[in-house]
Formats: C-alpha cells, sequence, structure tokens
C-alpha cells in the first residue's frame, strides 16, 4: 500500500534523513556555536523566522531568550538571490506574500567601513548604506554582544560596562528595538578615527543595535538617523548637518532629517546627491583600501537543531577519533525511540558505534525543526510508494509544480520560503526536473474569530463541529463559512447569524420539492426573465468560484433562490424554465452544500452524482438584460437615472434624457451645447 507522507512514521522521516545527508554532502549545512534564540516553554531553539515580535511563534506570550549553543544550520542565505529573484516569477501568489518575503530576504547595497580604533591593529568594521552621511559621524556604537566590548573599554570603565551588557541581555529584541522607550548606553573610554576626516569619535555600548544585524556596530549619524539623533540627545553627543534637503541646509532640527539629499559640510563631496553621492565616496574608499561595496541581506541560516523529543532525529555521529560521522544511507532511518523523554537523556539512544571506526561513539541528540518535513512533503505525494529515493525524480518533475496552493498568510515566511528553499536545492541537484518554484498559485486564508479572538483549542473559544452538524446541519456549516467574509479576510463568528443559511436551504429545498408550498400574490411572471435570471447566476458563481470569492457565489445563489420564488408568486409556469433554473440551483449550491446538493440532484431526476454532472454553462447572450439604467448629468452632476432600452444611440439617449422634468430644469428649458455620451452607462449635457 502507498504510504502517505505522514511525518511522524519512519518511512517519512527516514526520507528527511536522507535529504539532512545530501545537504551536508553538498556543504549545504553545518554545526555552529552562534548565539541563538532559545523558547523557555518548549526548552528549545528557534530560527529566527519562528521569533515573532520577539516572542515564540508558539507561544506569542513568551519572550525568546538568548543562548550561546552549538546548533545545526542549513545554508539557506545560498540562495538568497534567487529567492528574493523568483519573486517576479511568482504571479500567482497574493503581492502582500511576495513583499513579505522581500522584506524578510531584506537585499540592500552598501559599503563596508573600516574604522580604525585608538590602540588596536585590527579596525572595527561596520556595514552602511549611506557611506554620504560618513561626515556626520559623531559615534559609534556597539552591540552590548560585540566581542570588541571588552577589549575597548578601559579598565577603570569595565565595571559600568559590565553590568548593562548583562542588563541588556536580559532584554528582549522587542524593548531593545522599542522607540516607545529610552534610549540607553555606556560609553567604554575607547575612540575610532573617522576614515575621511581622522577625528577621534567616541565609543559606546548600546542595546537599540543588535548583534545579528550587520556588523553588530554602527556608525552614529544622529543629524540622519532617528535612533541616533535620540541617543545623541539623551548624551549631549554632537550633531552635524551632512546632507540637506533640496531647498538648502536647515541645520539641526528637532528631529533627524533622513531624506536623500544634497552632501554638505563634506568637503570635496559637497553637492552631490543620491547615487551620485553614494558612488564617489564609495569609490573614495575603496580606493583608499578602507572600504568596499557589499550586498547584505536580513536573512539569515535557518537553524534547524532542536531539543526535544518529538522530531526527526539528526544522522549524525559524534565520533571522538573520526569527528562528525553521517550515518550510511542503508542504516536510515534512525529511529525517535518510543520513551518520550528528550533523547540526550536517553542513553539507549545516543550510545552507538562509530560507523567510521568502529568505536563507542555518541547519536547526535538533536531533532530537526518540524518545518523540514513540511518543506517537501508536496514531493512525496507525487509517488508516496517510492523506496529508492524520497521521491521519484520523472514523476516529481511530471506533477509539479503545484497548481493551487492554500495557506494561512502566517507561514508567508516559514513554511512557504523554506518550500521554495527546498524546491531550488532539489532542482540544483537534478531532481525535479525544470521546476524551480514549488506552488504556482497560492491564496492565504483568513482566521476565524470568536469574541475578537482567533479561534484555538488553547483559548478554548472553538466551535464543536458535531454540535454544529446536530443543530443546523454541515450544510448549513459550510455555507455560513462561505458566506461570512471574503475568505482572505479574517472573519467573526456569530451563533445566531448562521440562522440564515438554514433558512436559505430550507427554501432551496421547499423550492426543489415543495414549489406549491409557495403561494400566488401577483402576476406578471415570464419564463424569459426567470432564464436570463438563471444564466447569470451561472457566469456569477462560476467566476466567483474561481476567483475564490465564496461569499458573493453564495449570494448570487441567494438571488436565483430569490428570483425561482418571485417566478411561482407571479403565477409563473413551472415547465422548461422551472426545470433548469432547479437543477441549476442545485447543481452551483453543490460545492458548498454536497449533502443537500446530491439528495435533490437525485430526487429531482439526475443520473449519477452531482459532482460527476455537467457545469452549467451560461450563453451571453441570454444573461444580458434588455435595458441598463442611463446615468443623466447636466454640467457634470448627477440629475437623472433613466430605465432604458440597451443599446440606444447617442440621439436616441438625449431624446430620452430631454424627456425628463428634472433634466429640463436644470437646463432651464434650453437644448445642451455640448453632449457627452457613453453607451449603455452615462450621457452628460452641457448647457
Amino acid at each position: 500500500m502507498p504510504t502517505s507522507p505522514s511525518p511522524c512514521l519512519p518511512d517519512y522521516y527516514r526520507w528527511a534523513q536522507w535529504l539532512c545527508l545530501l545537504f551536508i554532502d553538498q556543504g549545504l549545512a553545518y554545526r555552529h556555536l552562534s548565539l541563538v534564540n532559545w523558547c523557555p516553554i518548549d526548552k528549545t531553539v528557534l530560527a529566527n523566522e519562528q521569533v515573532i515580535n520577539g516572542a515564540c511563534w508558539r507561544h506569542p506570550d513568551t519572550p525568546v531568550e538568548k543562548r550561546d549553543l552549538e546548533q545545526w544550520f542549513l545554508k539557506i542565505t545560498d540562495y538568497a538571490d534567487r529567492l528574493l529573484d523568483d519573486l517576479a516569477l511568482l504571479e500567482g501568489w497574493p503581492e502582500h506574500v511576495r513583499t513579505m518575503q522581500a522584506n524578510w530576504i531584506g537585499r540592500s547595497e552598501g559599503v563596508e567601513v573600516d574604522f580604525k580604533v585608538r590602540g588596536f591593529a585590527e579596525p572595527l568594521r561596520v556595514y552602511t548604506t549611506r557611506p554620504d552621511t560618513l561626515f556626520g559621524v559623531t559615534f559609534m556604537v556597539l552591540a552590548p554582544e560585540h566581542p570588541l566590548v571588552e577589549r575597548v573599554t578601559e579598565r577603570e570603565r569595565l565595571p559600568e560596562v559590565r553590568e548593562y551588557v548583562e542588563r541588556a541581555k536580559r532584554e528582549t529584541e522587542i524593548e531593545r528595538l522599542s522607540t516607545a522607550t529610552k534610549k540607553t548606553g555606556v560609553f567604554t573610554g575607547g575612540y575610532a578615527l573617522n576614515p575621511l576626516t581622522d577625528e577621534a569619535i567616541p565609543i559606546w555600548v548600546a542595546d537599540y543595535v543588535l548583534m545579528g544585524y550587520g556588523t553588530g556596530a554602527i556608525m552614529a549619524v544622529p543629524g540622519h538617523d532617528q535612533r541616533d539623533f535620540e541617543f545623541a540627545r539623551e548624551y549631549s553627543l554632537p550633531i552635524v548637518e551632512v546632507i540637506a534637503p533640496e531647498s538648502g541646509k536647515q541645520g539641526v532640527g528637532e528631529a533627524a532629517f533622513t531624506g536623500h539629499g544634497r552632501m554638505v559640510n563634506s568637503g570635496r563631496f559637497d553637492g552631490l546627491s543620491g547615487q551620485d553621492a553614494f558612488d564617489a565616496v564609495a569609490k573614495h574608499l575603496e580606493e583608499g583600501g578602507i572600504g568596499k561595496r557589499v550586498t547584505r541581506y536580513r536573512l539569515r541560516d535557518w537553524l534547524i537543531s532542536r531539543q526535544r523529543y518529538w522530531g526527526c532525529p539528526i544522522p549524525i555521529v559524534h565520533c571522538k577519533v573520526c569527528g562528525l560521522v553521517p550515518v550510511p544511507l542503508e542504516q536510515l532511518p534512525v529511529v525517535l525511540p518510543t520513551e518520550n523523554k528528550p533523547l540526550a537523556d536517553n542513553p539507549e539512544f545516543y550510545q552507538t558505534k562509530c560507523p567510521r571506526c568502529g568505536r563507542d561513539a555518541q547519536r547526535d541528540t538533536d531533532t530537526m525543526d518540524t518545518f523540514i518535513d513540511s518543506s517537501w512533503y508536496f514531493l512525496r505525494y507525487t509517488s508516496t510508494h517510492e523506496e529508492r529515493l524520497p521521491f521519484d525524480p520523472e514523476l516529481a518533475a511530471h506533477w509539479m509544480a503545484v497548481d493551487q496552493y492554500t495557506g494561512g498568510v502566517e507561514h508567508a515566511i516559514l513554511h512557504l520560503l523554506y518550500s521554495r528553499f527546498f524546491q531550488k536545492f532539489l532542482f540544483d541537484q537534478g531532481m525535479v526536473g525544470d521546476v524551480v518554484e514549488p506552488f504556482t498559485r497560492l491564496f492565504t486564508q483568513g482566521m476565524l474569530k470568536r469574541h475578537g479572538q482567533v479561534m484555538s483549542k488553547s483559548k478554548g473559544n472553538g466551535i464543536a463541529p458535531e454540535q454544529m452538524v446536530e443543530n443546523d446541519g454541515a450544510d448549513a456549516g459550510r455555507v455560513y463559512l462561505m458566506f461570512l467574509a471574503p475568505p482572505q479576510d479574517d472573519a467573526e463568528w456569530s451563533d445566531r447569524a448562521i440562522a440564515g443559511p438554514v433558512r436559505f436551504l430550507q427554501k432551496v429545498w421547499r423550492l426543489a420539492l415543495e414549489p406549491e408550498s409557495f403561494s400566488v400574490t401577483r402576476s406578471g411572471a415570464t419564463e424569459e426573465l426567470l432564464t436570463r435570471r438563471t444564466h447569470q447566476a451561472i457566469k456569477r458563481v462560476t467566476d466567483d468560484y474561481a476567483g475564490y470569492r465564496f461569499n458573493t457565489a453564495v449570494a448570487a445563489l441567494m438571488e436565483l433562490a430569490n428570483a425561482l420564488e418571485e417566478h411561482l408568486q407571479g403565477g409563473g409556469s413551472r415547465a422548461a424554465a422551472w426545470d433548469f433554473a432547479v437543477r441549476t440551483l442545485v447543481l452551483l449550491l453543490n460545492p458548498m452544500a454536497p449533502h443537500l446538493g446530491e439528495e435533490l440532484w437525485e430526487r429531482t431526476g439526475g443520473v449519477g452524482l452531482a459532482a460527476d454532472a455537467a457545469w452549467p454553462e451560461y450563453e451571453a447572450a441570454l444573461a444580458t438584460d434588455p435595458t441598463v439604467t442611463l446615468v443623466v448629468q447636466v454640467n457634470g452632476v448627477r440629475r437623472e437615472a433613466l430605465e432604458v432600452p440597451r443599446g440606444l444611440s447617442e440621439a436616441q439617449a438625449l431624446e430620452r434624457a430631454l424627456q425628463s422634468e428634472r433634466v429640463a430644469h436644470f437646463l432651464n428649458g434650453d437644448k445642451p451645447s455640448r453632449v457627452f455620451y457613453v453607451p449603455d452607462k452615462l450621457i452628460n449635457l452641457v448647457p
């Protein structure tokens, strides 16, 4: 029997381990000691993408901590340019998701500049996207975690600096980057030299600089960066204007000027602006050997180690003689033990023999981030029976890319980015043909809320499906969910509002099986009108389904049901047009209310399943209303709306407009001097 891609089963995570070893073999996986994000609730590290607003993505109220640990990483940064540039291929993706990924990758063009430090041979390197502001540097700032902090700090200042560093390490990134809190810092006593002016610049330590961004050190230009401006004001540091707006110098105001104006107070570079200023200063730095142009990214390598029991064991053995030894492919999978406790506490798991030398060794006790499993499962679906490889490359090349993918926008820089990375890596290995992107079209659905909060098990604010089915029926629940809001938007659940879809489905039942229950209250119904309403419904619902506008599709179906009811109330016959309208309503409704739809299809004489029946097709001529609403303007102001036959000529439309007393009143009885006509929509009369 083919197996489904179930990450908890060894016959699936065997291939996740196989892929991990492939990453290692290709030099795209490595182990490294670094400062990592730690979730104190799950007691495990997190990738940068799993830290949302400084908190764990699983526990939004739990700030992450920072720890130095040796962990496994994948070199997603090697694919940064391709991940960014290929976003242009994803025309079927929502623009906001592509923007989120572009911002997360965060490619920027800048210059690395070396500042000499008094008393040191090695320079202090910073990265800046604004080399044109170098003449305005009045102090330097190191992140509290920067390795130079202790070395540049004067001895008498060490206690104060160390105390500040320890305090900063206890803060979350949200607290450190907050614009609402006062900027804090400590002077080290050290000085750097401005490479363009040789002026001495004091070196500070401040928590608003993070080690994970850039080089962990900044050149502070308070005249043209708001954070630096606030810090300078707090500690009475100089502020110099070196970029002026096009209108000319404005001096130091109440805020930093952050625009791209013209260089001033910058010696030979005065008057330059924009790209010219960037290029001129960058060239000068490069020629002097004190700087170079570089491209940097916000994206960091993907930390995949996790310190929890559940997950896919990393297939590596640690040998004191051989070092890190990959588990041979024929020995995969490394099976997760049945005891639910951390692998590092389970000697029966980690005690093993080195596959290379046979000596006593230890298995790696980390498991992989579960996003590893979800980054390629769609490929396994193309050949779930495959036993030689994670998937059959020929079948993957045939079936991929996924035509339509649906998922939450919360995974824009998690699952969706990681899946694109995996697809490109496997493309480079020749395993997916010429398919470089995994998902052709993407739809991101909104969240369902109740009492203002997103429904979740942890909050206990969900709706039990069994209760909804018992009270109102599964079809009513489905139609209600579709009708609540556009599916890409968040929606608020209402226990009372489901009554509307219940009444609608009851009406459909009566129209199809009990039409005699509707009384005749007037006359004038025609088969022509019912036929037109039916063809209009086919077009609207078909287009809405294709565009994922399920809420407006329900509205169109309700209008068709109302048209059927009006036909009966108007004394209309139940002949060919009636039968066509009823069967069309059933077929159009069936995708959202399949229980009711299949039952009514059978009872009204349908053959086989409604789901297998041919989809209704509309005829444009039959769907077109014979009349239109013609808006009449006098001197550009709407004065009248007339129901007129479709296709009137300009002369006919003018004749109809002039017959209106309101229009004649605003023309003062005169004929218009000019007429502007948009057929079937608008006519504007100029006195």
